[in-house]
C-alpha cells in the first residue's frame, strides 16, 4: 500500500524531526509513504490569509493525483478511534483505488478549493496542535494503525 504525506513548511524542532525520522523509519515495515515537503509561500506575511489558503492550495493540488483519496487532517474533521482508524485504512487497503494521500496543512487551514477536492476530512484530536507537532503526531498514529492492523503488541485496548 502506498500512503502519501504532503506537508508545508519546515519542521525547526530537532525533537520534532527525531520523532518523524522514527516514526517514518518504523512505517517503511508496512507500507511505501511518499513524503512531499512543500515549501513556505513566497512573501505570506503580505498575503491575507484567505489569499494565503489560496496559494498554499494551487501547491497541494498540483502534488494530488486524480485518482488520490485525499484526506485533509482538520480540526474540524471526523474524529475515530484507533480502531476505526485501523478499520478504515485497512479498508482502503482491501477496496480503494489509487493513494491514500494525508494533506497537513498551514496555520490558517485549507482553501475551499481543497476542501472540494477532498474525500475526508480527519481530526486528530480536539486540541490544537502546531501543524508542526501534528506531523510527529500523525506518523505515531499510521504507524500505530499498521501495527494493530498486523495484530502486533504496541497498541493497548
Amino acid at each position: 500500500m502506498k500512503i502519501k504525506l504532503i506537508v508545508i513548511g519546515k519542521t525547526n524542532q530537532n525533537f520534532l524531526i527525531a520523532g518523524e525520522t522514527e516514526y517514518s523509519s518504523r512505517l517503511k515495515h508496512y507500507i511505501q509513504l511518499e513524503r512531499i515537503d512543500l515549501s513556505d509561500v513566497k512573501n505570506a506575511k503580505n498575503l491575507t490569509q484567505d489569499q494565503l489558503k489560496i496559494a498554499e492550495g494551487k501547491l497541494f493540488l498540483s502534488k494530488i493525483d486524480l485518482t488520490d483519496t485525499v484526506i485533509l487532517l482538520d480540526d474540524k474533521g471526523k474524529e475515530f478511534t484507533n480502531l476505526e482508524l485501523s478499520a478504515y485504512i485497512e479498508k482502503h487497503q482491501v477496496y480503494g483505488r489509487g493513494t491514500l494521500t494525508f494533506i497537513i496543512g498551514g496555520a490558517f487551514g485549507f482553501s475551499e478549493e481543497l476542501y472540494t477536492r477532498s474525500n475526508m476530512k480527519l481530526s486528530i484530536s480536539k486540541l490544537t496542535f502546531s501543524h508542526q507537532m501534528i506531523r510527529m503526531i500523525f506518523l505515531e498514529q499510521l504507524y500505530r494503525t499498521f501495527t494493530i492492523i498486523k495484530g502486533e503488541s504496541y497498541h493497548h485496548e
